[in-house]
Order: C-alpha cells, then structure tokens, then sequence
C-alpha cells in the first residue's frame, strides 16, 4: 500500500464492476478511504469487510441521490476531497430506425451525471480537491453504430474543458480520462473476430486492463498531478495517435 493518498477520501461512481471497481480498489491502495456507488441491485460482495470501503446504491441522472452519496461520504469518512465520475453506458443505435429514447438515456447517465455529480461533490470540497471523469476515445473520433456514445463522451470533455475554468476560482481541478478498448463488463460482447479486429488496431497490440485506466485515475487525482486541470488524457494503447488510414504494424 502507497501513501499517495493518505488520509484522503474519494466517491467513486459506476464502482460495482470494470473501471469503477479497479478504481476503487487502486484508491484503496494508495493510501485512500472510499464511497463506491452503483445502481441498486449492484454486486458489491467485493467490497464487505474493508473499512476503508463504503457501498451505496445511487442513481447519477437524479440530484437527490448525488447529493446523498456526497453526505455519506462526508458522514461515513468526515471529509471528501474528490471525486471519480465514471459512470456511463453504450448502447449501439440505428439512426434512422430507432426512437430517441436511448439517446435521451445516454446523454442523461453520460453527461447530465457528470454535471450532477460535479455539483453535489463541489458543494462539500475544499481548495485542492479534484475530480476524474471516465471519457473515452470515442468523444475525440467517430465509431460505426455508436453515434449516441460518440456524442455523450464528446459533450463531455468540452464540459470538462468548460468546467475546468469554473472550478479553478474554488482550487478545484478536473480532468478527463479517455481509455481505449479496455476488457470490462461494459465491452465483454466483443469476441472472436470482432475483438481481434480490435487488437489490430491498437500500437501496443493488446486490449488495455481496467487497472490500467484505475492508475491513470488515482494520478490526476493526486498532488503530483497538481498543475494539470481541463485536460483529456488518452489511455489507449496509442489508438488515438493514429490517423486512422493506415493499420499499426504487428510487433516483431
């Protein structure tokens, strides 16, 4: 266990599985006391018997529940000084045979949660607090079929990049993460040809780890990454380095 966060206390949103967890778990690690929230119903079974875990089920599209996870925090741990907005969902979309109902959902969780959950965790933090968003590549380019989650994540790192300005009157940093193809829950439905083709897209040559984006996280969370707000850190393998018009080489 590191020091890097000692005494700290973080809300970790979308915590009961993929990023969230492994984000919770590297906090946890680094020295740092957590409330993880999820939607009712979520398998927390992973997190019993650690006091430097606390669970709640919350509901990011509603300001009651934001604000309820910011008190329990601050009840459970006495302080709260930042946090990691990664809750989100991807639902592919036909654009001209389906309603608008998934859109409307998807830029509810994707971006409506973060305003909430940036409202609710600033109310109660202090001068060199920080918060995490959970972007991704797919709000800097374009995908197939993914047009609503394109849109959600591109809405939010401008709002990051808006709010970042907001927030620096208070002392209070926010940055963006935008992984890859990460092997999470979330991404499980890629397999056989689908997830190879995938592979072959990314410099590196492999799907990124759910911890590998939780270190990225607890990193801009923490004083050395004092100087850095409004910013959209890739963790992608290199995917986003590439033009897209040529296939990276396979490794030698």
């Amino acid at each position: 266990m590191s020091s890097l966060h000692k005494d700290k206390v973080f809300w970790v949103t979308g915590a009961a599985s993929g990023i969230g967890r492994a984000t919770a778990d590297e906090l946890v690690l680094d020295g740092a006391k957590v409330l993880a929230t999820d939607l009712a119903g979520s398998d927390f079974s992973w997190a019993k018997n650690n006091a430097s875990l606390e669970t709640l089920s919350c509901d990011v599209t509603k300001e009651e529940d934001n604000e309820a996870a910011v008190e329990t925090a601050l009840r459970q741990f006495g302080r709260l000084d930042g946090a990691v907005l990664n809750a989100g969902m991807a639902v592919p979309v036909a654009l001209l045979d389906e309603t608008l109902e998934t859109f409307d959902q998807t830029m509810d969780v994707n971006v409506r949660g973060v305003v909430l959950g940036v409202r609710a965790a600033c109310k109660k933090m202090a001068q060199g607090s920080a918060i995490t968003v959970t972007a991704s590549i797919s709000g800097l380019r374009g995908d197939p079929g993914m047009w609503t989650y394109n849109a959600s994540k591109g809405a939010v790192l401008n709002l990051v990049r808006s709010l970042s300005m907001e927030l620096a009157c208070l002392g209070i940093r926010i940055n963006a993460l935008c992984p890859g193809p990460v092997e999470t829950k979330m991404t499980a439905g890629f397999e056989g040809a689908g997830k190879e083709a995938l592979r072959q897209c990314i410099p590196l040559k492999r799907w990124g780890r759910a911890s590998e984006v939780a270190t990225a996280h607890s990193w801009l969370l923490s004083s050395k990454a004092s100087f850095i707000t409004g910013t959209s850190l890739p963790v992608d393998g290199g995917v986003s380095a590439n033009n897209g018009q040529f296939r990276p080489p396979e490794h030698q």
